[in-house]
């Protein structure tokens, strides 16, 4: 989705400047707190040589052709300059901050997972009371644990509660490859978070499953990042397992992790990591509580990206 950036956007807002931003995202940002989802994943796009720069408030009226720096490029923007990228993150930050605490409201279901299984016939009235008396006694586990476990109920039928509750898919493990979605999001986020990348169906929409409770934050997270459509929905425990234990042994693109003491200090540990990877794509969204920088190196083929051609940054401020 391009936008106007550098002086062609001066121009267009008649000779009013924006607001600096983080390239095609910003327009997105402003309606929705962050990008559209319908960006994709860099193939190749790189802003030519006679790109300006993309922050709307630098005053050098810089060229790519005049110019001696191929990046970094900002959510298809290129930036002039040092000043420049820190003005971009400055704005990206303060975009992904405004927007916090947006979606992130508990989910509450209509019906508990026990009395919708037994209104749909799948458990009787004593099974019921037999995993809530054994739930209060051990003070934990999940109910549908209980069930399956002590009262002898069908793990499937779980599950399928479960995807009620939700309204979401119960979604199937065949075919998982591991080792080829590892790329899609950081190895921390899928332990932290219990996601678990499933497939790419059709080159533009991904399966992300969870054991027992979806995460829309972070799904909305990574179909901004990648690009992809994000479906989200519930896996069988016995299948989610072990599956989601590969997942973590698999490799993972390079990751580095930074706790910044401010908000000041994320922006210019964030613009000094654009700065030394110089990448050919960037991309900046929040995870929870934290943020998530994405580089690419070198162009993206495909709807998957090449684990060693990205590189990402997660980065916190630190609790007072």
């Amino acid at each position: 989705m391009p936008v106007l950036t550098g002086n062609q956007g001066r121009e267009a807002a008649g000779g009013r400047e924006a607001e600096p931003g983080l390239g095609p995202a910003t327009e997105g940002a402003r309606r929705k707190g962050g990008p559209n989802r319908s960006v994709r994943a860099p193939e190749g796009a790189r802003p030519g040589v006679f790109a300006t720069c993309a922050n709307p408030a630098c005053n050098t009226g810089w060229l790519k052709l005049w110019r001696s720096r191929s990046g970094p490029v900002i959510e298809g923007g290129w930036s002039c300059s040092t000043a420049c990228t820190a003005a971009l993150l400055e704005a990206g930050v303060r975009r992904e901050m405004e927007a916090r605490g947006r979606g992130e409201e508990s989910h509450r279901h209509r019906i508990p997972i026990g009395l919708a299984m037994l209104e749909q016939g799948w458990i009787t009235g004593a099974q019921l009371r037999g995993a809530l008396e054994a739930q209060r006694a051990t003070g934990g586990g999940r109910l549908g644990q209980w069930l399956v476990r002590q009262q002898g109920v069908g793990e499937q039928l779980v599950t399928r509660a479960l995807g009620l509750q939700w309204s979401c898919p119960v979604l199937a493990m065949e075919l998982h490859d591991a080792e080829g979605l590892t790329s899609l999001l950081p190895r921390l986020f899928v332990d932290a978070f219990g996601a678990l990348p499933l497939r790419v169906a059709a080159g533009r929409i991904l399966y992300l499953g969870f054991e027992s409770r979806l995460d829309p934050v972070l799904a909305l997270a990574v179909e901004r990042m990648t690009g992809l459509r994000v479906e989200g929905g519930v896996v069988q425990e016995s299948h989610f397992r072990p599956a989601h234990a590969r997942m973590l042994n698999a490799a993972y693109p390079a990751v580095e992790l930074i706790e910044a003491a401010s908000e000041p200090a994320q922006v210019e540990a964030l613009s000094r990591r654009l700065e030394q990877g110089r990448p050919v794509e960037s991309r900046l969204v929040r995870m929870h509580d934290c943020l998530w920088l994405r580089m690419w190196l070198r162009p993206q083929r495909g709807p998957v990206p090449e684990t060693a051609l990205v590189q990402d940054t997660i980065c916190s401020v630190r609790a007072h």
